[in-house]
């Protein structure tokens, strides 16, 4: 525990952070759950002597990993805003680990002051199961995926659309609005990878939209289908979710970005395996 100062004025830090999603029931903190959120704040909570609330950039969902989640609390410390990384991780469980802290203005918020989020799905395609990459990757061998048909079908995403198709329920979001500013679909050998940058996601967004493109990479749909479905927002067409292990939230982007891009711009690097 830390001692306080009257005369210290309240600071806003924000972290960049690390974890893996494997052992967790997302982001959000919630009751008799363990929670990334709720493993900050009790590493906070401890050494500040009084509670205090962690705002992240994106909420993710049980099992899903990220490289570089955007965070930010407040506090009345001494202690300076770049300490706040090996304070944190000299307490924190190893499935969590702080990149780096920075101090940001009384305005600057982790989640309305991002500019976009990218998420990337992995896909591992061998029939061989693999134990060292199945924790980051959805191994699906049931089938050839056709990689060029899947960035084809990403493609039709681009731009600012009501994609309600892809819209969980159970979410609080009055709209299904996004604005998808870049999409990628490309193989390495075994693997697949799928990236999509927007302003926002949906709940369950993602993965949803993940288990369809296999559909379109088996050929179980076609493009035209794929493009339909989402544009009529046929919800009820969208019924297999991607596996949550396969999907990392890769960065958060900022117009001033209190970070270096050392920190946050490529830290989940891309699951590959030689030739043989």
């Amino acid at each position: 525990m830390v001692a306080l100062s009257s005369q210290t004025p309240k600071h806003k830090v924000a972290l960049v952070i690390q974890y893996l999603g494997t052992h967790f029931y997302g982001w959000q903190r919630q009751l008799q759950q363990r929670t990334v959120q709720a493993e900050i704040e009790k590493v906070l909570n401890k050494v500040l002597g009084y509670q205090v609330t962690l705002h992240c950039a994106g909420r993710t969902d049980t099992g899903v990993h990220a490289a570089a989640q955007v965070a930010h609390f407040e506090h009345n410390s001494l202690i300076p805003a770049q300490r706040w990384a090996s304070v944190l991780n000299g307490y924190l469980p190893t499935d969590i680990l702080i990149r780096a802290s920075a101090a940001v203005s009384e305005s600057w918020h982790a989640r309305f002051s991002a500019k976009w989020r990218r998420y990337r799905y992995t896909l591992y395609t061998s029939a061989r199961p693999n134990l060292f990459v199945s924790p980051f990757s959805w191994h699906y061998y049931y089938a050839p995926l056709d990689e060029y048909l899947m960035q084809a079908a990403l493609k039709t995403l681009l731009g600012t659309h009501h994609l309600a198709a892809f819209h969980r329920a159970g979410s609080k979001r009055s709209h299904s609005w996004v604005e998808v500013q870049q999409v990628q679909c490309d193989r390495a050998l075994d693997f697949i990878h799928i990236e999509i940058q927007a302003n926002g996601f949906l709940y369950g967004m993602v993965r949803l939209l993940v288990g369809l493109l296999v559909q379109v990479g088996t050929g179980k749909r076609s493009l035209e289908e794929f493009t339909e479905l989402w544009q009529q927002e046929r919800r009820e067409e969208v019924k297999h979710a991607a596996p949550p292990w396969g999907l990392c939230l890769l960065r958060v982007g900022y117009e001033d970005s209190p970070f270096p891009p050392e920190v946050w711009y490529d830290t989940m690097p891309k699951l590959v395996l030689p030739s043989t």
